[in-house]
Formats: C-alpha cells, structure tokens, sequence
C-alpha cells in the first residue's frame, strides 16, 4: 500500500477529553473517531487492527470446534422476559418500540437468542455437544462512557454459547474454551493473566476472565508466588491473619476521642497501629412486606480489621445480603446504634442487629471499636468477656499484598488488569428459564448445561496500547499492527536512485508477503518519522542517498527504538529478524 493512495490523518496535539493513554493515542494516530458519546467510527488504520483480533480470535475458535453464525443487533423484548433480564439489566440495556408499539432491544449480548435458537435446533443429546460463536457489535448504554473504547457504548464482542447434555461435559467444553482462550491472547502477543473471578450479572457457577496486564487498568489482581493461584480481588480468599485468638490482658475502657471518627485518627491518639482497631460498616436490606405491612429495613452490621477494607461482592454472597444490600441511611444508623457514624460498634447491640465479623476480626483480642457514642471509643475490648461472639464469621474483605496465599503456596501479590475476556459456566440458568430441553440417552428431555465465553475485540485494541506504548505513541505487538513495515524515502522527489530503491524495496516485500507500506508522501524526514512513531509500524526501512552510497538500508525496530542498517540485498532476511525477535 502506497501512503498516497491510502488514508490517515494523525493529530499533533492530544485530544482534551482523552483520559488514558489508549484512547489519546487512537485518536492522535487516526484510528477512530469520535461520533457520539461513547460511540466511535474506526477509521482505516483502526479496522485492520480489529480485523486482525478477528482473524486470530476466528481460527482459534473454529480450530477448537466451534461454528460460526450471526444473531440479530435488535432482540423482541420477550426473550428477554423470559429470563427475567428485562427487568434486572437495568439502564445499561438500551429498550426500544418499534412502529406497532412492539418492545424490542439493542443487544449487549445473546444469551437469551442463543438459547432460543438452541431449543428449536436441538432436539437430542446425539446432536450434543455444540458451541456457537459470533462477532457482532454489542450496545450497552453505559452511564459514564470513557476512555475511548475502553468503556464506549457500542463495541466489538465476540460471544460464543456451549450446549452438553450433562455437567461432565459442560466441564471439557469450558476447559476447551479456556484453553483456546490462552492460545488466542498468546498470539495476539500480549501479557495477561487468566484470572478466578465473579459471575456477576451473566450469572453460573464457574468463571475466568483474562485480563491484559496495565498500569491503567480498572481491575485488581491477585497472584501468589509460589504458586499458579491468580484471581480478581473481588474473588480472591481472605485468610485469617491471626492462627488464634490471645487471651485477653486488657480491661475495657471508654476513652474520649472527640472529633475523631476514623479509624487512622483513634489509632494515632492512642498510639496503637491501625490493625488493633475495628471498622464497623452497617448495611441494611430492604424488607418484604407481609400482610400489606413493611417493616423498617434490617440491618446487619460488619467487622474489618481497621487497615482492610470491605469486599462487597463477598458480602453480597451472605445469606440476608445475597439478595440485594445497600449502606444504611445516617437515620437507620442513629435508629439502630443511639450515634452517628464514626463511633459504631457491636457492644451493647440491640439482638436484631447481626454481627457478621472478617475472619481476622474474629480473631483478635484487646481491640479498639466505636463505643456506639459520639466521641467515644472503646479500648481493650474482648471477645466473649465484653460482647458475645459474632453471629457469624465470614470473608468479607479484599486481600492485601503480602499476606499468605489462599492455596498455602507462597504470598500474594496485586497487579492491576483490563478485562478483554471472559469465560462463564453458566449450568441452566438459562435453559431452565427458557425451557430449553434435549431428550437424553433414555429418552427423557432434560435441560441443557449451557456456558458463555466472551472476547471484547474492540477492547483489546485499547488494552493492547496500554500496556504497549511509550512517549512517542503506539508500539504494536507484530500480530496486531495495521501494517508490519514501512519504507521511508529520504528526499525521493528529488533522488532517482532513492525512488528506484525504494520501489524495490517495496516489491520484494510485499512479493514475500509482508503488509508493506511505502511512505510515498513528499514529507520531510521528521514530520515522516513521527507519524510512524506515532501509528507504532514495528519496522521503519528508511532510504536515503548517503546509506544508498554506502550500499546499506537503514533499520529501525520500533520497539525499543533499536537502530540498525542492512545491506539492500540483505533486506528481508533482515526484516524478518526483527520482526520475529
């Protein structure tokens, strides 16, 4: 491809509204373009990128049996109710009536189309296992859409949807959907990890995601060093910290702490470290009401160390919490506890509140909590001497850094993660709700064991510039660039021997192969070089008559901006080094 004949636009400057580096340098490199809110045309360079995660995800995904289709963008609404996700999505799902008044959706996913099709298509467990796929752009209507395609509205996704007539063999096609995700993001050249992780809204009972590795990312990771346990903060074990409680070797005391509500405060005053005192957070589930009569909403308060912090997808897995929680109101507290917050805590509690104590909280003696009176604390509190043991004991906190890992290998450590893929089991979820039946080996229909697996290709784009760029712009793992070389003539306008060099450089480049381009532009050397950096090409072949005298090319690696030079008849060997290295 000539640069003339083609089309790119870069930017000099960086966008005011760009909030992290991917989206900043998409925009300055001309690969997208911004339309609406969260909504982006991806301009030539941005398509053949996205072309070729497509390609890479598309023979990965048939070479492990898959099969390739294609769902509608615009979903009729009852699908959706049967599954109970037209009212549980929430705002994200983008709800619309057609011209006879008809509900209908913009898809941010096909669970529910798959599984239909599903029902219809297959009848026996001879036809089992299948797995469907599709790439499809997705819409959700995001509250705060930002960070360019890292979190726009509308996207890229690849979706895929497995159908086994038992659990066992729910389980191999996970564990092949697993594995094929790993040779994919292998070869899309990028550092991840694949990572334990909640369900959430997709729902099931066993789940991955595979998170590209960036110091920008939304997600915090764990790992331990001593072994291959890795997973999401959000699901990561908490162990107690403590192997047993001390016996108590302080008496209780109220001590005034006026005007110090936080943990860090009291613990200076006291000169105590921060672990020796407790947090109290107070959450509330609303009530059912019985009879036409609603009660006030139940109140349930929690103990973390005073140097953790709260997990709410842990806490939200408790019975009385796993339906639906939020922090109670300063009214309930003051209702509940006789104070405002910053002074709560479980001595003294009315029997209706339940304790629900981290398991390190559990554990510990002579520690320091809120007196449930303003200004107050208590000291030297005790577990079975100055308030009963908790109502129950519990994982309700994230991990930190450090500390020993869940599987007794090693420590854990947090890095931080851009989610760009995720693999359900979702069991029959769905097709329990859509009465989604094959009839078994003795005849008798029985639901369908169903997993999802989903790839944000838009979003790999993103993620790989952010853990792929430095102050010059994009620097492009070889499998994703739009182009792999680009060949700059130095002064060809004015050099005969320039433009025949480079010509034949071009030739032989792209006779072997190679996505080559050839910047035919009559630009002067630095406002040239600086586009390429910019658009991060791998290679730069650049040609002037000096280095032609000489009988050499110059070379330029992109990445680490290694310079070397070649002999012209030594080109693609040369190029072909340092491609692969």
């Amino acid at each position: 491809m000539r640069a003339t004949a083609y089309h790119f636009q870069t930017l000099k400057e960086d966008p005011s509204d760009a909030e992290v580096a991917s989206h900043r340098l998409m925009l300055r490199a001309g690969l997208i373009r911004r339309l609406g809110a969260g909504i982006y045309s991806y301009m030539p360079l941005g398509l053949r990128v996205i072309r070729k995660v497509e390609a890479i995800i598309r023979e990965e995904m048939n070479a492990a049996g898959a099969i390739e289709l294609s769902m509608p963008v615009v979903q009729p609404a009852e699908l959706w109710q049967e599954t109970g996700r037209w009212e549980k999505m929430g705002a994200e799902l983008l709800r619309f009536q057609d011209r006879h008044g008809r509900d209908f959706v913009v898809q941010p996913t096909s669970e529910e189309v798959m599984t239909d099709i599903a029902r219809q298509e297959l009848k026996s467990w001879k036809q089992l296992p299948k797995n469907f796929y599709q790439i499809q752009t997705k819409f959700r209507d995001e509250r705060r859409p930002r960070f360019g395609v890292m979190r726009g509205r509308e996207f890229i996704m690849k979706d895929a949807y497995s159908f086994d007539k038992d659990v066992e063999s729910a389980e191999r096609s996970y564990d092949r959907m697993f594995a094929c995700y790993c040779k994919i993001f292998d070869r899309l050249g990028l550092g991840y990890r694949a990572v334990a992780a909640d369900t959430g809204a997709i729902g099931g009972s066993r789940s991955h995601e595979f998170q590209v590795i960036a110091e920008t990312g939304e997600d915090a990771l764990v790992y331990s060093t001593g072994s291959d346990f890795a997973a999401n903060l959000e699901l990561a074990e908490a162990l107690s910290l403590l192997p047993s409680r001390a016996e108590p070797s302080q008496a209780m005391q109220l001590l005034a702490t006026p005007g110090l509500a936080r943990c860090e405060q009291v613990a200076n005053l006291l000169g105590l470290g921060l672990d020796q005192t407790v947090k109290s957070i107070v959450l509330a589930v609303e009530p059912e009401e019985r009879e036409g009569i609603a009660k006030g909403a139940r109140l349930f308060l929690l103990l973390i160390r005073g140097d953790h912090e709260l997990n709410e997808v842990k806490a939200g897995k408790l019975d009385g919490l796993n339906k639906g929680f939020r922090f109670a109101s300063i009214e309930e507290i003051v209702q509940g506890f006789g104070c405002e917050p910053g002074y709560l805590g479980p001595v003294g509690l009315a029997s209706e509140i339940e304790v629900i104590a981290d398991r390190t909280v559990a554990q510990m003696a002579n520690f320091v909590v809120g007196a449930n009176k303003k200004d107050f604390h208590l000291s030297g509190v005790n577990w079975g001497r100055d308030l009963a043991e908790p109502s129950r004991v519990a994982d309700i906190r994230n991990v930190v850094e450090g500390e020993p890992s869940p599987d007794g290998k090693g420590e854990l450590r947090i890095e931080r993660g851009i989610e760009v893929g995720h693999v359900f089991y979702l069991g029959t979820k769905y097709s329990e709700a859509m009465k989604a039946t094959m009839l078994d080996e003795t005849g008798k229909p029985r639901l369908m064991e169903m997993g999802c697996y989903g790839i944000g290709v838009t979003r790999i784009v993103g993620a790989a510039i952010e853990q792929n760029h430095d102050e010059r712009g994009i620097i492009w793992p070889v499998a994703l660039a739009p182009f792999v070389v680009v060949i700059c003539p130095l002064g060809a306008s004015k050099s005969q021997p320039v433009r025949e060099a480079a010509e034949k450089a071009y030739a032989a480049l792209l006779q072997a192969g190679l996505e080559v381009l050839l910047d035919d532009r009559d630009e002067r050397p630095g406002a040239m070089f600086a586009d390429w950096e910019l658009i991060g090409i791998p290679v730069r072949v650049t040609i002037g008559e000096r280095s032609l005298k000489e009988g050499r090319l110059e070379l330029l690696k992109r990445r680490g901006m290694q310079a070397s030079d070649c002999a012209e008849e030594d080109l693609l060997e040369a190029v072909r080094g340092l491609l692969s290295s």
